[in-house]
């Protein structure tokens, strides 16, 4: 795959993760509080099970497709931009990880809203990341597909 492929693929799946987080983020998680309470932990593994199939896939292509970025990149797209890429993916997977990761395992055995407070209020780092990659993305590929001079 060239280096402007490669720049379009991860810039694709970053602006579906982008849209993807602004709707969990502004609409799905604040939902979670009006859900049954009687049947709340099927909801959330239902959620859990769902939301995997969307965005894991999109995720590790996203992954994959940044650490080749590291070497393989379009000459108008600069390292650091590759690197800082880089760290606010590496920021969106420890947020997943250490943030939103255990507030749905403890919302998996019924509703609490503290832990619901907190999965929305953390939330917001990954959204902001994300929207800061797609933004430099956006940048990149501006500046990729300028025709040569």
């Amino acid at each position: 795959m060239t280096p402007l492929r490669l720049l379009l693929v991860n810039a694709a799946a970053t602006w579906f993760l982008t849209g993807l987080i602004w709707v969990i983020q502004v609409v799905h998680y604040p939902l979670f509080s009006f859900a049954d309470r009687a049947t709340y932990p099927a909801f959330a593994a239902a959620h859990g099970r769902l939301i995997t199939v969307v965005v894991g896939p999109m995720m590790l292509v996203e992954l994959v497709t940044t650490a080749l970025l590291l070497s393989e990149r379009p000459a108008a797209f600069p390292q650091s931009w590759a690197w800082g890429g880089a760290l606010l993916l590496g920021v969106i997977w420890l947020s997943t990880a250490l943030l939103q990761v255990p507030m749905h395992t403890q919302l998996a055995s019924g509703y609490d809203a503290q832990a619901h407070g907190w999965l929305v209020g953390s939330n917001w780092l990954r959204t902001v990341a994300w929207t800061l990659r797609s933004l430099l993305l956006l940048a990149a590929l501006s500046r990729a597909l300028q025709p040569a001079t």
